[in-house]
């Protein structure tokens, strides 16, 4: 008891120095990593709840949010398929597996994706178009691990693959999340933990970042010397996030579900998200909720979303839409199907 005492304090604690913290801060380091595409919340249910997901660990999406809660996810596993029509005519795709192996513990894999539509290639000296086209995509791929350590604590691990590919350039990297869940003593409260994408720097390398140069044209000795841009490295969206959660409600007719997570990027200032689902007969689910509280300029705010599962021959199908507003760029909406089995 005296221990859960002093998480819940100290998970407060910071929940609280994060709301101070902003009118000290003064820098934000936003737009300084690389493979943005890593910090786009996964899940149509996470976004609708406000991505406050770190300490929720009931189904799939807890593979991108925190990797402990695979351990918890009932029966042989489950399945899911997200889609998004992301800002400015992206693509965004999530998909991901659990298989739970018994004693051993839990198996996941991941996959996230991100591509635009191909755009003429266009120069100074040919504002109509080069008659190249170029592109931008990028994927990423975790295989986790998780595990019951006690009836109360668990833990998880994934390793990442990471690539980003603009026009005839590749940038690659490699990072891994780790994750804890703890159900306290307290009714129906849990607490979470995870660090995501701990990783390597990326750099972008190519056959256009080569080109011919004379470094003396006054003096006409040198033709053309081979020659190469020199890129920056950048690090990845690395992210320390603590979240708890609480079932308000629970019984056949109505099931009420709090939480709220408190993240520090390393590309930003802290933030806080919020989200609430309530569920009636375990079938229809509402949800609502409010992303990066106290980020300062940030487009993103009020979340919703809605969900439906159905039993079906062992199985149970889950459909569930998300919405987030992000201002003067309008709106986004996710998509996710899942089967647990």
């Amino acid at each position: 008891m005296k221990r859960t005492v002093l998480i819940f304090s100290l998970v407060l604690f910071w929940t609280v120095n994060t709301a101070l913290a902003q009118s000290f801060r003064s820098t934000s380091k936003a737009g300084t990593t690389a493979a943005q595409f890593l910090k786009i919340g996964a899940g149509a249910r996470p976004i609708g709840m406000g991505g406050a997901y770190t300490a929720i660990a009931d189904d799939i999406n807890s593979i991108y949010w925190n990797p402990a809660g695979l351990a918890l996810i009932g029966g042989g596993g489950e399945a899911t398929f997200n889609h998004a029509e992301w800002l400015g005519d992206t693509q965004y795709d999530f998909a991901a597996f659990s298989l739970n192996a018994s004693d051993f513990g839990s198996l996941g894999l991941q996959v996230i994706s991100l591509r635009t539509p191909e755009e003429n290639v266009r120069t100074v000296f040919a504002p109509e178009g080069t008659g190249q086209v170029w592109d931008y995509n990028a994927i990423a791929i975790g295989v986790t691990f998780a595990k019951n350590l006690t009836d109360r604590f668990a833990i998880g691990f994934t390793g990442k693959f990471i690539q980003e590919n603009l026009f005839n350039e590749t940038a690659k990297g490699a990072a891994f999340d780790i994750g804890i869940l703890y159900k306290t003593p307290f009714e129906n409260v849990t607490l979470g933990a995870s660090i995501i994408n701990f990783g390597t720097k990326m750099r972008l390398d190519g056959r256009d970042i080569f080109f011919n140069e004379d470094p003396f044209p006054e003096q006409g000795s040198v033709n053309e010397v081979p020659s190469k841009f020199r890129l920056e490295s950048y690090e990845i969206p690395l992210s320390l996030r603590f979240g708890l959660s609480w079932q308000l409600v629970h019984n056949e007719d109505v099931t009420i579900l709090a939480a709220v997570d408190g993240s520090h990027p390393n590309d930003n200032v802290e933030f806080i998200n919020g989200g609430v689902e309530v569920g009636l007969k375990n079938i229809l689910f509402l949800r609502g909720g409010y992303k990066s509280l106290f980020l300062k300029n940030s487009e993103q705010g009020a979340t919703f979303g809605a969900g439906l599962r159905y039993d079906i021959v062992g199985t149970n199908l889950k459909f569930d839409f998300g919405w987030a507003d992000y201002g003067r760029l309008k709106n986004v909406k996710f998509v996710s199907l899942a089967i647990r089995y």
